[in-house]
């Protein structure tokens, strides 16, 4: 029989440490609400069948909005312990993982090794050693505890569902730390795998700046279009002398559309042929900068921007050399960076194909895009 994995989301708590405008698993990081984050990070593992949310009554319906109709809903409870139980009574998976909403960076990694390990040994905790010192405050000042063979415990954690679910059946009204604590209570034992220091929890304010920075995205561009007479030669904004021109119902400066298309790739938004069609008369003749600038927009609205890009232009003529630096400097104008994060060169094919014979100009770009808010 298949293995059948669920996942709890523990989404009621308060959050006031985070000093956020609400529960902070509304609030974003990496453009996208934290608990939207987190949803995905499970969901894109491929390894969850079963989706339950602890949630506070009157949230849900904005839980809801976020997430698909698969989700399943348990009333959140005043204690994370009431909370975990009342998701237990939805949960039908063979393994459970039990996770903090408000911890959106788990890799894959942790969730597989965590299913694993309860699968093996009845529990998987992620947790990692800790770096330094650990001291208890007491009412003589301190008790120091050291720092060898202390483990800061993180989320998930995963169980063979009915053995936590006996674990917290049996607890009564005793409240846990987590859901570990309440296994080993009940069991004796539980079982490590590595955590990540990535994989932090959202809790004070400075975390959300951390977490800003933690993203960053990826994109590639590449557009070609055919040279003809009777038409200007642009590429990056800048007008290059040449007895041709390219081809194509926009101006067809094949550097821009390369570049806006990284762009957009990074963010998972198409291409320039879906914002910007051919059949739209709009669009004829239209300044690529402009619509470069409607693609910072579109990308900004994702809670991104661009941190570098690079292209090489394959042409066999014109000699592109002495063009550069201003193409550079007018991308970088445009992308709002500085010249030094805008790499342009260019290249002939030695006679080869399409751009060999001089019948156009192809260019392949790069984009590396940072949160607005990094």
């Amino acid at each position: 029989m298949d293995l059948k994995v669920s996942v709890i989301l523990a989404a009621a708590g308060s959050g006031e440490r985070a000093k956020q405008s609400g529960n902070k698993i509304f609030s974003e990081v990496c453009g996208i609400a934290a608990i939207k984050k987190t949803f995905d990070a499970f969901y894109s593992s491929g390894l969850v069948d079963e989706y339950i949310v602890a949630a506070k009554p009157e949230e849900i319906p904005d839980i809801k909005a976020l997430l698909p109709d698969c989700v399943k809903f348990a009333f959140g409870g005043k204690t994370r312990t009431e909370s975990v139980k009342n998701a237990l009574a939805e949960t039908t998976g063979d393994v459970v993982l039990i996770h903090d909403a408000a911890r959106p960076f788990v890799s894959h990694k942790i969730i597989k090794d965590c299913i694993e390990s309860a699968q093996k040994f009845g529990s998987g905790i992620a947790a990692i050693p800790s770096r330094d010192t650990v001291a208890e405050k007491t009412d003589k000042g301190a008790k120091y505890l050291g720092k060898n063979g202390l483990y800061l415990i993180q989320t998930p954690q995963a169980f063979k569902t009915e053995e936590i679910k006996r674990a917290y059946g049996t607890a009564g009204d005793k409240s846990f730390n987590d859901d570990g604590e309440a296994y080993l209570h009940c069991f004796g034992q539980i079982n490590f795998v590595a955590g990540e220091k990535g994989n932090i929890k959202l809790t004070y304010p400075e975390d959300f700046e951390t977490a800003a920075t933690k993203e960053v995205r990826f994109g590639t561009g590449f557009d070609c279009h055919r040279l003809v007479e009777n038409r200007k030669l642009i590429l990056g904004g800048v007008n290059i002398p040449h007895d041709k021109g390219l081809l194509g119902h926009s101006d067809a400066d094949a550097l821009t559309h390369a570049v806006m298309d990284a762009l957009l790739s990074a963010c998972a938004l198409r291409d320039i042929g879906f914002w910007f069609p051919d059949s739209d008369e709009k669009y004829k003749d239209a300044d690529s900068m402009k619509l470069l600038a409607e693609v910072l927009r579109i990308v900004g609205e994702k809670g991104f921007k661009p941190e570098s890009v690079s292209a090489v232009i394959m042409a066999e003529k014109p000699k592109l050399l002495k063009f550069i630096p201003q193409i550079t400097e007018s991308l970088a104008r445009a992308l709002n960076i500085s010249p030094d994060k805008v790499g342009i060169t260019a290249t002939t094919l030695e006679g080869l194909g399409f751009v060999g014979r001089e019948e156009g100009i192809c260019v392949h770009a790069t984009a590396v895009l940072t949160p607005i808010n990094g």
